[in-house]
């Protein structure tokens, strides 16, 4: 079976750091580009890092820029994601999804992403994981 499995949620106190981890099972990550999302309640799914379904750039959301860094380790088939300075709107519950480097299904709709001020749509991503809570509150 093919999926992705996330951790390293919890509580955290506003001003704090996190990091998340994204494990593959059933597949290899070399082949794939990890997008990472996030979605709190009441609110649509948003991308944070993705690729643009218009142009296949990586976007990173207005949201976190300057506080996210992303990082993939392919021996370990793991990919991560880290938030710095969070505040009790990162409160939400995150995602990671993957979609294979050669495939990438440009012009295709997916999660909506706001770069720059626009609101742009990443591509459709493939395979999701169940997302894991991050609740920032002091």
């Amino acid at each position: 079976q093919l999926q992705l499995v996330e951790s390293g949620g919890g509580l955290v106190q506003p001003g704090g750091s996190l990091r998340l981890s994204c494990a593959s099972s059933g597949f290899r990550l070399d082949s794939y580009a990890i997008g990472w999302f996030r979605q709190a309640p009441g609110r649509d799914r948003e991308g944070l890092l993705c690729y643009g379904s218009d142009d296949g750039r990586t976007y990173t959301a207005d949201s976190v820029m300057g506080r996210i860094t992303v990082s993939k380790d392919n021996s370990k088939n793991t990919a991560y994601l880290q938030l710095d300075n969070l505040q009790p709107d990162d409160t939400a519950k995150y995602y990671c999804a993957a979609v294979e480097m050669w495939s990438i299904p440009l012009g295709d709709p997916g999660v909506k992403i706001r770069e720059s001020g626009r609101v742009l749509s990443c591509v459709p991503y493939t395979y999701w994981g169940q997302g894991t809570q991050v609740t920032v509150s002091s």
